[in-house]
């Protein structure tokens, strides 16, 4: 079932690993088949050199195991709740790496200070708020519906990423590929701003001028970056 969704998934979780932004087991990629409606996700806490393709796991938006092995990643509950409230996700990174985590640990949100971050995202990535004690027996699932409640108002395409406080990050894409690229971006980004705010605490952000025209060069109605798709 599903078979080329479960080896894009596989690329994808490899791709944590070939990017740097995994150590271990501290990670996972999910994609979700539009037609039936099932997610395919990484098998959870299994090594990511040892993973192959009939490894991943398919569960249905209710988190039931529709096929696999294993038991899906921990983490499921949060995707489910991310695909359910935007179609326009494909796919759905979560990881820990270290510098937007950092961000994440101290409840701050990404801010948008150049052009490397407007070129990929509308605006700062937000930081979702902690979640309070009595949101812990369903703990995942509620860690979506806190990402959920920060965009509540935000385009997810606009900005495809947010940080939870205390955690770490999520970011999507409309594909698992995609996902992990954007996942890669808010790393760099992430970096970025941590030694701009160390070198100059005071520094502005960037003019909303050049963020508008970055971001629309290459999402726009009218972007022109790259080349015209034949």
């Amino acid at each position: 079932m599903l078979e080329q969704l479960k080896k894009e998934v596989l690329k994808a979780n490899l791709g944590l690993v070939k990017n740097g932004l995994v150590l271990f087991t501290w990670g996972n990629v999910s994609a979700i088949d539009k037609g039936t409606g099932y997610v395919v996700i990484k098998p959870s806490g299994v090594d990511y050199d040892k993973m192959t393709a009939e490894d991943m796991v398919v569960v249905d938006l209710n988190g039931k195991v529709i096929e696999g092995k294993f038991r899906p990643s921990s983490d499921t509950p949060t995707h489910i709740e991310l695909y359910k409230a935007h179609p326009e996700i494909g796919g759905i990174v979560h990881t820990h790496s270290t510098y937007a985590t950092a961000f994440a640990q101290a409840g701050m949100s990404i801010p948008a200070y150049g052009t490397t971050h407007a070129d990929y995202f509308y605006g700062d990535i937000p930081c979702a708020r902690s979640l309070d004690k009595n949101e812990m027996d369903e703990y995942e699932k509620n860690t979506g519906v806190v990402i959920n409640e920060t965009f509540n108002g935000k385009d997810v395409t606009a900005i495809p990423a947010c940080l939870v406080a205390n955690h770490g990050v999520f970011a999507w894409g409309k594909s698992a590929d995609e996902a992990v690229y954007h996942a890669t971006v808010v790393e760099e980004v992430a970096k970025m701003a941590y030694i701009t705010q160390t070198l100059n605490p005071a520094t502005k952000k960037l003019p909303q001028h050049i963020a508008d025209k970055h971001y629309n060069r290459k999402h726009g109605k009218n972007a022109y970056y790259g080349q015209e798709k034949k």
